[in-house]
């Protein structure tokens, strides 16, 4: 199995920041863009954090398939609603800024929801939905992606992975913070199995004959993730639908593009991909101080249930991921060795030297 090597998170930011401005992404844009991506492997959703720095963004940007500016303008406005078009620009700077409006907005009327059209990747949703959490508002943040997914008992690509994020305060508890693909995983968890050289489990994607498949290799090359559920069997229509339901939020009223038009890494054309907002002002509904409290009873009690056998404790949605923040701010951050390698070539390219200091190295299962 590849090593797993620790590095701090500040290293981590630092050199990102730097990677970004290479590709004359602005200094405070750079900034925004690295917390995002480091946010991801800080919370463990390493398939979506420095693995795609140069997959998705530096060569993008390189190539001059992604503007650097990030020129975001309104195409229309009300109290409650805008729809922005992206520029074009990074996913992360577009997410943040869209879901800032939507914050001022909200703040103001009590809710707002906003669309986005010829955006890019924005990394993981999650990130935008807790932007609400200090204004003790509830985030909804949803995008539309390339064509990974299979329709049920379809055998081609068609849908996104198109993840669903809700971030919702509590009080003394650690807030809800749902984030998740409306496929069984990610197509980057798969990456993150091929790299390190393992099959990937049982149900998790089709080969391009749509048969299940354990190879990660069938997946990538012409295959396909089946939706959240599986096979119809597994009732993997539900998957679908939610999958079907973030694009037409996402794509198909923001203008964006929508289902397998939406452009790929690869591709060497705009991906327009689309993303939807929301905020909710917990205050217009009841006393903010009531709600935190019953939430904490809610999540003491299902915390506090009665547990399956062989099962140590039960988790809210969120909790695993800020306690791995918790251990990785302190003690490193873990990358895989193939991505490290990958960060040193990336960087090399960019002109930006990636020999930071390793705080330990093991040898560990993904």
């Amino acid at each position: 199995m590849p090593k797993t090597i620790y590095f701090r998170a500040e290293d981590l930011y630092d050199f990102t920041i730097s990677f970004f401005k290479r590709y004359q992404v602005a200094d405070e844009d750079a900034r925004i863009a690295a917390d995002v991506l480091l946010s991801a492997d800080l919370r463990g959703v390493d398939s979506h954090g420095l693995i795609r720095i140069n997959t998705y963004y530096g060569s993008r940007l390189a190539k001059g398939l992604i503007d650097p500016a990030s020129p975001i303008t309104t195409l229309r406005e009300s109290a409650v609603s805008l729809a922005l078009d992206g520029g074009n620009g990074l996913g992360q700077v577009i997410g943040y800024r869209s879901m800032q409006r939507c914050l001022q907005k909200a703040n103001e009327s009590g809710l707002a929801m906003v669309t986005v059209c010829n955006s890019n990747h924005y990394g993981i949703a999650g990130y935008y939905a807790m932007m609400a959490l200090p204004e003790n508002m509830i985030g909804i943040s949803l995008t539309n992606s390339q064509p990974l997914v299979a329709p049920t008992n379809g055998r081609n690509a068609l849908l996104g992975t198109n993840p669903i994020a809700v971030a919702i305060p509590a009080g003394k508890e650690q807030p809800y913070v749902l984030d998740m693909a409306t496929s069984i995983v990610p197509i980057g968890r798969v990456s993150v199995y091929q790299k390190a050289g393992k099959p990937i489990p049982e149900g998790w994607g089709i080969d391009k004959n749509g048969n299940v498949t354990e190879n990660p290799d069938e997946v990538l090359e012409g295959g396909a993730l089946l939706p959240l559920g599986g096979t119809e069997v597994m009732r993997g229509y539900k998957g679908y639908g939610l999958s079907l339901l973030v694009d037409i939020l996402s794509g198909v009223l923001s203008g964006a593009s929508f289902g397998p038009e939406v452009g790929q890494p690869k591709d060497g054309k705009n991906a327009n991909v689309g993303h939807f907002f929301a905020a909710i002002r917990i205050d217009l509904f009841r006393e903010i101080m009531d709600f935190k409290a019953d939430m904490d009873r809610y999540i003491f009690l299902l915390k506090n249930s009665p547990l399956a056998a062989g099962s140590d404790r039960i988790y809210i949605h969120g909790e695993k991921e800020f306690a791995k923040e918790k251990d990785f701010r302190k003690n490193g951050v873990p990358l895989m060795e193939p991505v490290v390698r990958m960060l040193q070539s990336a960087g090399k390219e960019a002109g930006v030297d990636f020999n930071l200091e390793v705080l330990r190295s093991v040898q560990e299962d993904i």
